[in-house]
């Protein structure tokens, strides 16, 4: 290359003027990527000749490959294709590529008008079909957008590049289903490669046809080499599916290339909270928070699942530090406050759950958990204006009933205490502060139905590992 731009020198020494000089060394430029003056020598060959058509198709495909450098680098290539189509009416190629470049600028109806004037046979080309599909499809035209895209598919000249070009756009559109279409005859046709077929499980996924973009997937890792980002995708849609003992396969795997990478691990722990895995999970985001310790997530999930076990102090740090990270994340301050209530440090729960009342998307259960402390201190009447607030929040709140239900227990009001907590037993049959709650009024007032409460509560007690934190139920974790 450098033999071949010092005797192209030699050669504008002597004829500065020379047309083909020029635009072959605009060429060189062009593949060491340096656009600007590659352009400027394009311009120069066309200069000295302007009937010289390879020089305005080397400018053109120049502003086509540069798009993403030059904003007005698609709008130059029409002109350009456009000024060789006015010297050369016949010059196909510069006709279709104006058409292409209107196409991806959005001219849709212009550019439809460029394909109608090229010749048939050129108009039957797999490229201008693919043009043709874009063009019907941005007008809202989507019976000939579909008449072209089934055009295409049977051409037999048809090649992956022909639609690659096409999906994103249509997809922008909020065609995928276009786009699927296409993407599904290329794989009908054994036309699709690894990264197509990459991008039919996205559509797939995107229109929920999980079990189809699964299967895709499990397709594009036997073409290529299996990558954590592609496992990662495949857990994705896994765990979309509900299949969590597939999700954590492919985690797993994941986790074995990349010991050290903390979004598997984090993932990893996220579904066995799902599953009630407890000690994986928290193996698993404390794995996580010891790679990325500033993760705020990684953070405020650890805390989360700390508060399900005994020593519910254990989530303290991590909540707190999900709150110096994200300070303006209320449900930061309401999970620590609720973590400081079950650690049993009721002041420092009060500060936090009061700060947070006045934010819609946690004063429900900051009212739901004022109250339980206004219980504790038997301050009933604070109590139930605390919960009724709650309710009003979130009027369907199983636990705010069975603390309602738990006051007037205390208080010997048995039917209100009785009807409350049938509420919330409406709302969550497996309640355990519910059933707990009933048996005891059951005892307490020699209900014969004491008996069956108690065989229920025994039940709820066996699923109590995966509900024994009220809070895990009120707040999600997810970033």
């Amino acid at each position: 290359m450098a033999n071949a731009r010092s005797q192209l020198s030699q050669v504008l020494k002597t004829s500065p003027e020379d047309p083909n000089a020029w635009n072959l060394m605009g060429v060189i430029d062009a593949q060491e990527g340096r656009y600007r003056a590659a352009e400027a020598e394009f311009q120069k060959a066309i200069a000295a000749a302007p009937n010289f058509a390879g020089a305005y198709l080397n400018l053109g495909r120049l502003y086509q490959e540069n798009a993403g450098k030059d904003p007005e680098a698609l709008k130059k290539g029409v002109a350009i294709y456009d000024r060789l189509v006015k010297l050369d009416p016949a010059n196909v190629e510069a006709a279709y590529q104006s058409a292409f470049l209107l196409w991806r600028l959005g001219a849709f109806q212009t550019s439809l008008e460029r394909l109608g004037h090229l010749p048939q046979a050129a108009q039957e080309r797999p490229q201008s079909l693919a043009v043709r599909c874009g063009d019907y499809a941005g007008v809202k035209n989507l019976r000939a957008a579909q008449d072209a895209a089934e055009r295409l598919l049977r051409h037999p000249d048809l090649t992956e590049a022909d639609i690659l070009p096409l999906l994103p756009v249509l997809v922008a559109e909020h065609h995928e289903e276009l786009a699927t279409s296409l993407t599904e005859g290329l794989d009908n046709r054994r036309l699709a490669s690894a990264e197509t077929l990459h991008q039919l499980a996205g559509l797939y996924e995107q229109s929920g046809k999980l079990q189809q973009a699964r299967a895709t997937l499990e397709r594009v890792a036997q073409l290529q080499s299996i990558s954590v980002p592609l496992l990662i995708e495949m857990a994705r849609v896994a765990n979309q599916q509900g299949d969590h003992e597939g999700t954590l396969g492919y985690l797993a795997h994941a986790r074995d290339l990349e010991p050290n990478n903390a979004g598997v691990h984090f993932f990893f722990g996220m579904v066995c909270v799902e599953m009630n895995l407890v000690e994986e999970a928290r193996l698993s985001l404390a794995k996580a928070v010891d790679l990325n310790p500033d993760h705020p997530y990684y953070n405020y999930a650890l805390g989360s699942v700390l508060m399900g076990r005994q020593n519910v102090r254990e989530a303290f740090p991590y909540l707190k530090k999900y709150c110096e990270l994200k300070p303006d994340d209320p449900r930061g301050r309401l999970a620590l406050g609720a973590a400081y209530f079950y650690g049993h440090e009721p002041q420092l729960a009060r500060q936090e759950l009061e700060g947070v009342v006045k934010y819609p998307a946690t004063a429900a259960p900051a009212h739901y958990f004022l109250g339980r402390l206004d219980n504790q201190d038997g301050n009933f009447d604070a109590a139930m204006r605390e919960l009724h607030k709650a309710l009003e929040g979130i009027p369907r709140y199983a636990e705010a009933y069975a603390e309602m239900g738990l006051i007037q227990l205390k208080q010997k009001n048995y039917p209100e205490a009785e009807a409350n907590l049938r509420k919330a037993l409406e709302i969550s049959p497996e309640s355990y502060p519910a059933n707990l709650n009933l048996m005891i009024l059951y005892q307490r007032t020699k209900d014969p139905r004491a008996d069956a409460q108690a065989k229920r509560f025994e039940e709820i007690k066996k699923l109590r590992a995966e509900r024994e934190n009220e809070f895990l139920r009120t707040i999600e974790v997810r970033p």
